[in-house]
């Protein structure tokens, strides 16, 4: 996209600065279009953060932004239970690239049709457009992450697939402008933010989660 819209401005600024017999026209409109591809360059940033080691039964703030909601809610599309909901909204100043919540396997990948209401609405969180995105750990059970689009944007992208191992901290996606993502969590898990909290991805814990007894072999 970035080199599209770099193409673009070239061209337009180049027809503009042969055609156009006066010079101010040309240039207002370079000003404008440097600072329009400075603003977009700022956007699509994508900081390097990296976690070291495996990071198992801990839960990384998957995006940057401000924590909306800590919630506990009945979850009944996936789990049929009652889960804690940590929302994490982004703002048009964070950067909007997603990240792993925790390392694991996908179980379950799904894309849902809905609508552009504003992200930070807690209805948004079923009736926006949404990704569906299901992790299993190998032995702190399993949870569920949103990717959700808000009133400016349009387009959701995810670079995991279903069946696929993934690490704690890994690239998951990206959400264009202003948009929300949503874990679900155990109950038992320990919340480890408050809410109204600035998170940055790959470098906050939302969560603890609580490990699997496994049961013991009978003899």
């Amino acid at each position: 996209m970035l080199a599209k819209m770099l193409i673009v401005l070239l061209l337009l600024n180049g027809v503009l600065f042969v055609c156009l017999p006066s010079f101010w026209i040309p240039i207002t409109v370079l000003v404008v279009s440097i600072v329009l591809f400075a603003i977009t360059l700022y956007f699509f940033r994508k900081p390097r953060r990296e976690y070291e080691g495996e990071l198992h039964g801990l839960v990384n703030a998957p995006t940057d932004g401000k924590v909306v909601v800590i919630e506990k809610v009945f979850e009944k599309q996936f789990f049929n239970e009652e889960r804690i909901q940590v929302s994490i909204f982004m703002s048009l100043f964070n950067a909007h690239a997603n990240w792993v919540p925790v390392s694991g396997k996908i179980t379950h990948l799904s894309h849902v049709a809905g609508n552009f209401r504003a992200a930070y609405l807690p209805k948004s969180s079923h009736e926006n457009e949404h990704t569906n995105i299901v992790i299993e750990t190998p032995n702190h059970g399993t949870i569920l992450t949103k990717q959700i689009a808000g009133a400016v944007a349009r387009r959701i992208i995810t670079y995991v697939k279903e069946g696929e191992e993934v690490a704690i901290g890994s690239s998951l996606g990206f959400i264009k402008l202003g948009s929300r993502m949503d874990i679900f969590l155990p109950v038992d898990s320990e919340i480890m933010v408050e809410l109204d909290e600035q998170v940055q991805a790959n470098v906050t814990i939302l969560a603890r989660l609580p490990e699997i007894k496994l049961p013991e072999n009978k003899l």
